[in-house]
């Protein structure tokens, strides 16, 4: 190997202007790759768990959406990978209306069933949206949850507007334009505003002659259908509250209504319908608000192979041409984590290079030898994205750790040549082309023994081993891939670089003693 190595070097020191123009053509290569390659944030995890929300039709009455979630159910329980789950429908907090329902799937042990957690929701996801009068849907939940809503999808994107109405009229549009969009997948979002209702219209005079207050009308409606709590029973062991309601066989219909009767202020109970005029419609079930203006979220996942990058630009480009200036629009959450994080990546990566460089400027007291240790940074770069891209990978959060791994890692082979050759030429007998082939010689074993060191350490993170391999996978191939192109490029190009700025150092030298 030393001796291919010795007459391989001897070739491209003899042909250091077609090293150098090969060197630029692998930095604008690695420029255009890092511009045009899928960028995503955290991976998704195989964690044996599964988040299902279900919505029904707006208006549907609880005993309907207990049927229709025990339907999702039993497909559910059907399935071979599931090992345990949790249903529950209805209106659960702040967030949740009488028309959702959630539930949570414990997968078996990733041993035991061939699929991951994705394809087990891939497998599911047709079966269970198979079930009439109910959709379903299915996420991976995110390693780590960051901001943003509680939604039916994983990513959000909300709509704001102080005009309401144009607000309402725009959103469905928007949502049918991004369900059209390819690599989406449960779009959906949280406007609501066909729920059926019963409006109740006082007369006033009447009411007024018969001595009843709006006030008893609304405790009236209240304490028939609401939730109010007149007692509690307490148990040995527990204690259980009252709630006063009418049966529920008067809770089906609107012409129940006029079987109410409020008591006037002479003590007379007086029918409802006596003084009330009743009428159907539609209404929203919930008005969203962010930031005290009125909002919609659309949220959405995507298909396994889609990054979150371009999908955000979709979004983005769709809205755009879409929505009027008088709605605004963010992304919130895990987007919004993403874009404010990718924004810096690059001034972060730069910025490491940067430090490194005046490190080395201050060990080797020379603004010209950093240059020359950072020569084999392109060829690291291009080796770790073209890697990514052979294995269908975006550069998200794990991979750009292995990118600023890299310029660590890479370096030390540039430091080890550098460093050798700088003692050699001290003497002045030898020219740098003599001093940096000398060099490389006598570095060439511990380079190569550092250097598969570090490519082994890191192999098995490449390969996907563990629990929770899969995500970190991106890191173990930048590293790899950089690594090993790298290292077949950098022992003949670092040297070439060495002699060009051995000989503009020189130069620069002897200008300056003559002045």
């Amino acid at each position: 190997m030393l001796r291919a190595y010795g007459a391989g070097l001897r070739w491209f020191l003899r042909h250091r202007f077609l090293t150098m123009v090969f060197t630029a053509l692998v930095l604008l290569a690695t420029v255009q790759l890092f511009r045009t390659l899928p960028k995503g944030f955290i991976p998704s995890e195989d964690t044996s768990q599964v988040l299902v929300n279900t919505e029904a039709v707006e208006g549907i009455s609880f005993e309907s959406m207990v049927e229709h979630q025990k339907a999702v159910a039993s497909i559910v329980k059907e399935d071979p990978n599931v090992a345990a789950f949790m249903s529950n429908a209805g209106a659960r907090g702040p967030v949740s209306r009488g028309n959702t329902g959630s539930m949570f799937i414990r997968l078996k042990p990733r041993g035991e069933r061939k699929l991951s957690v994705d394809q087990v929701i891939s497998e599911l996801r047709p079966k269970l949206n198979q079930v009439p009068g109910i959709r379903v849907y299915l996420q991976n939940p995110p390693p780590l949850r960051i901001g943003g809503m509680v939604t039916r999808s994983l990513y959000q994107f909300t709509l704001q507007s102080p005009d309401l109405d144009e607000l309402y009229e725009r959103a469905p549009v928007l949502q049918d334009k991004i369900k059209a969009l390819p690599g989406f997948l449960d779009v959906n979002s949280d406007l609501e505003i066909k729920n059926p209702q019963v409006n109740v219209e006082i007369d006033r005079d009447r009411a007024a002659m018969l001595g009843v207050t709006a006030e008893q009308i609304e405790d009236a409606l209240y304490t028939a259908y609401g939730t109010r709590q007149i007692s509690t029973i307490y148990a040995s062991n527990d204690d259980y509250a009252v709630i006063m309601e009418v049966l529920p066989e008067y809770q089906l219909e609107p012409g129940a209504l006029s079987l109410l009767h409020v008591r006037s202020a002479g003590g007379q109970l007086v029918p409802l319908d006596t003084f009330t005029r009743f009428t159907t419609g539609v209404g929203p079930a919930a008005v969203s608000h962010l930031g005290q203006l009125p909002a919609v979220t659309i949220s959405f996942n995507l298909k396994p192979g889609i990054s979150l990058g371009g999908a955000v630009t979709a979004v983005e480009k769709t809205a755009r041409a879409t929505l009027p200036s008088t709605v605004s629009t963010s992304f919130q959450g895990t987007a919004q984590a993403f874009q404010s994080s990718f924004e810096g990546m690059g001034l972060l990566l730069l910025m490491a290079i940067v430090v490194i460089y005046i490190v080395l400027g201050i060990l080797y007291e020379s603004f010209i030898h950093p240059i020359t240790i950072l020569s084999a940074l392109p060829f690291a770069g291009f080796g770790a994205l073209v890697t990514l891209t052979l294995f269908n990978s975006e550069l998200n959060i794990y991979a750009f750790v292995g990118l600023v791994m890299l310029v660590g890692l890479v370096k030390k082979n540039g430091i080890m040549m550098v460093d050798f050759a700088i003692e050699a030429g001290k003497s002045g007998d030898k020219s740098p082309s003599e001093a940096i082939y000398e060099a490389c010689l006598i570095r060439f074993r511990p380079i190569m023994m550092t250097t598969m060191a570090a490519l082994m350490g890191t192999l098995p993170i490449a390969l996907g081993y563990g629990a929770g391999g899969e995500a970190r996978q991106p890191l173990g191939l930048a590293v790899v891939g950089g690594l090993v192109f790298s290292q077949f490029l950098t022992l003949f190009v670092t040297p070439v670089f060495f002699v060009y700025m051995e000989g503009f150092q020189r130069r620069l030298s002897r200008k300056t003693s003559r002045n």
